[in-house]
């Protein structure tokens, strides 16, 4: 099989394993998932304080993936930013963790192709979690403050680029080895594919 370039060249086309045409779309990397309605946002709306590493009463921002949800969660983008300088030196880090009763959604996921999609994810700005605790799984960044208390951490958009797989029934959250103070924002980008 053949088609032409823009030149009238004859050229192979790729298809996938399926046999469906493999096509590059005309925007950045996840412009595909993005148009077909797969990608989904959310971030925090406001200042946010962090709590310490791994404590049941949880605040950040939390992606939940509801047990019913048929769904996996990839994700692609991590971003952080601080408008005033945190209480104390502190790790950012990401957690995997059970999808506990105590997240409930505060925060509205919204589909990169804007309006298009609705997403069954929880976003949670701050919960009250038990049970089994989470697992760190990546480390982002070193944030602290220098003698003068002027803030040391660079904003950042950290690319996941799909390394990190939530099935039905788990949730990805922010965490910090201690709390913050109210300076914090956070957001993900991730897709979702059936099970």
């Amino acid at each position: 099989m053949y088609g032409k370039d823009s030149d009238g060249i004859g050229r192979p086309v790729l298809v996938d394993n399926t046999g469906k045409l493999v096509t590059k779309p005309g925007g950045g990397k996840l412009a595909d998932a993005a148009l077909a309605g797969r990608l989904f946002m959310a971030a925090n709306q406001a200042a946010v304080t962090t709590c310490t590493t791994l404590h049941n009463t949880f605040t950040g921002l939390a992606i939940v993936n509801p047990s019913t949800s048929g769904k996996l969660y990839i994700f692609h983008e991590f971003s952080y930013a601080f408008d005033d300088s945190p209480a104390g030196d502190s790790n950012l880090s990401l957690v995997v963790g059970p999808a506990h009763s105590g997240f409930a959604a505060d925060i509205t996921v919204r589909c990169a192709r804007w309006g298009y999609a609705t997403s069954v994810a929880i976003a949670d700005a701050a919960a009250t979690i038990t049970g089994a605790a989470g697992v760190l799984v990546k480390h982002i960044a070193t944030i602290g403050t220098n003698i003068t208390t002027d803030l040391l951490t660079p904003n950042g958009v950290v690319d996941l680029g799909g390394s990190i797989v939530i099935p039905p029934g788990y949730a990805l959250y922010t965490d910090t080895t201690l709390a913050t103070g109210v300076c914090a924002f956070f957001g993900f980008v991730w897709e979702e594919v059936d099970e």
